[in-house]
């Protein structure tokens, strides 16, 4: 009865025994121990939750996926991923018709010198092989100005990333980097067997098929670096990924190893002079650009990045060798995935291209 009066009854200050409603708040406990006073992990560190460890697939995305105790967590992104669900239709469009535009300028604007073309290619080839009579030179020449421009633009992707967008730098990397690229392949081809001869191309009876496994391998690694199509042609906002699974955990820099091995081959089987200053071109780029990578690599991602260096090589299998990489029981399964089966088949193709 008194109980029931008291609750149905006005309140007033007066019938307060206690203290003003200033101090009725009730401070936050205070932590004691001193482990709750340390600061937050990085986003990267791994939290162990009910005997099993979660691990972020990116170091920017929040998913997580689980993984086995005793396989180290990742730091880096999970290379290849490609879900069919996940994929828009209206994408692979748009992706489709930025390709054949591209192709349709390259060739109006650069390749094709007939008065109906624009013919800037021919007038660059032109302007580079009026410099020396020596097909040396002007491999290497060529080969020095796409090395230029191409790492050049790389390293400027940050600032011009900001000024311009992604998409917008993207579109301005490729339109100026392609048709580089393209003049100096060409140039390869048509002048490949110019030169002074210094050895005889072998002719053994087990020399094609060692060509054809050769081949595959040393395409492979540097197509694998263009896992995420939709970003090459800017349909997906272009990033910088931190790839650790995969061909990653082989060597850190694929495209530099397979246009090392490509080199190497090439310059042995032609075995003249021209083949060799490609080579030398070649290697010395992707050398460079694999320090360049590393060092931007730094700057974006830094303690991530380094943890990710710590256990991955630039020499393919010398992290694994030497016990810094860990290959998972079922690491085969990080291939079994769409874009490295497409890049298989690519790859093949390649070669029986120029067979």
């Amino acid at each position: 009865m008194t109980s029931s009066l008291v609750l149905s009854s006005p309140i007033s200050r007066k019938m307060l025994p206690f203290r003003s409603t200033s101090r009725l708040l009730a401070k936050p406990n205070r932590p004691t121990s001193s482990r709750f006073l340390l600061a937050p992990p990085p986003p990267w560190k791994v939290s162990q939750l009910s005997g099993k460890v979660l691990v972020r697939t990116s170091i920017r995305d929040s998913d997580t996926k689980e993984t086995d105790s005793s396989s180290s967590p990742l730091v880096g992104e999970d290379s290849a991923v490609f879900e069919i669900g996940e994929q828009k239709i209206l994408s692979w469009v748009y992706f489709s018709g930025i390709v054949g535009v591209v192709l349709f300028i390259l060739n109006v604007a650069w390749l094709d010198g007939s008065p109906s073309g624009l013919g800037l290619g021919k007038a660059f080839m032109d302007s580079v092989s009026g410099l020396s009579d020596s097909p040396e030179v002007v491999m290497l020449l060529l080969t020095l100005i796409f090395a230029v421009v191409h790492s050049g633009l790389a390293s400027l992707r940050d600032a011009g990333e900001k000024v311009m967008g992604a998409r917008a730098y993207r579109v301005l990397f490729a339109g100026i980097s392609l048709p580089l690229a393209v003049s100096t392949v060409v140039y390869f081809i048509n002048h490949r067997y110019d030169g002074v001869q210094f050895m005889a191309a072998p002719g053994c009876p087990w020399s094609t098929s060692t060509r054809v496994v050769h081949n595959f391998v040393s395409f492979f690694p540097p197509l694998s670096f263009y896992l995420n199509l939709l970003e090459v042609a800017a349909v997906d906002k272009p990033k910088m990924h931190l790839w650790e699974t995969g061909i990653m955990r082989i060597t850190r820099h694929p495209q530099m190893v397979g246009q090392v091995m490509w080199c190497l081959a090439h310059t042995l089987w032609i075995g003249n002079s021209v083949a060799l200053a490609a080579s030398v071109g070649l290697i010395g780029h992707h050398l460079f650009g694999a320090w360049n990578g590393d060092r931007r690599l730094a700057i974006r991602y830094g303690e991530a990045f380094e943890a990710v260096k710590s256990r991955t090589s630039i020499v393919p299998f010398s992290a694994i060798i030497e016990g810094r990489q860990k290959l998972p029981k079922d690491y085969y399964k990080e291939f079994l995935r769409l874009p490295y089966l497409s890049i298989t088949v690519l790859t093949l193709l390649a070669y029986y291209a120029h067979r």
